[in-house]
């Protein structure tokens, strides 16, 4: 559940297909947080949107006890982060500019 822009999640300890597939991170990347179930890819997916639309330096913690899931859950942030920023740049590849430049032009 979202408790503000923080995501509280529970280790299921068993996998759930579909929950951390391709599909799951274009689905994510398409709403802002909170338009959609809560999910790790929407916490990632403002980070990612502040960073680049905001240029506003972003942080994400994870906390929990030993067994939690903290270290899936960073796999799973810098994941959806990688896919995010290889789509951006096969997008600037293909229209000949990169995000900064592209960012700068928007300001």
């Amino acid at each position: 559940t979202y408790i503000g822009s923080i995501v509280a999640s529970v280790n299921p300890y068993k996998s759930i297909p579909g929950l951390y597939d391709c599909a799951a991170m274009e689905r994510y990347s398409k709403h802002h947080m909170g338009e959609i179930a809560p999910h790790i890819f929407a916490v990632a997916n403002e980070c990612y949107r502040c960073l680049w639309k905001r240029h506003d330096n972003q942080c994400i913690l994870i906390s929990g006890e030993s067994g939690a899931g903290k270290t899936e859950s960073t796999k799973l942030i810098l994941k959806f982060l990688s896919a995010m920023s290889q789509h951006s740049l096969e997008l600037s590849c293909r229209e000949k500019t990169s995000c900064v430049e592209q960012a700068i032009l928007e300001s």
